[in-house]
């Protein structure tokens, strides 16, 4: 499942340190977007919301919500590969 995780972080950035690292071991990830990333998992929305919740500071929000079509938006040529390959990879 390839999964949005969008986070509005209130904190200081240096304190996120430990919660971009339990993002990346959530599965294959990309970051083109400074409070965005894609998560390609087999893990569901929620057992992800489980697993970073400790490294969320008090205030801050989250929303993980799978990714399907349609979709649209703004990025690089490099977002756009990402997320088609990790889409083919499942079908």
């Amino acid at each position: 499942m390839i999964l949005l995780i969008s986070l509005d972080l209130l904190g200081p950035s240096t304190g996120y340190d430990a919660l971009y690292e339990a993002i990346k071991a959530q599965g294959k990830w990309a970051h083109y977007m400074r409070w965005t990333w894609i998560v390609d998992t087999s893990k569901t929305p929620e057992q992800i919301v489980d697993a970073l919740k400790p490294y969320v500071q008090n205030g801050d929000k989250m929303l993980v919500s799978p990714l399907v079509h349609p979709y649209q938006g703004l990025q690089t040529k490099d977002a756009w590969e990402w997320i088609s390959e990790a889409q083919k990879m499942k079908v």
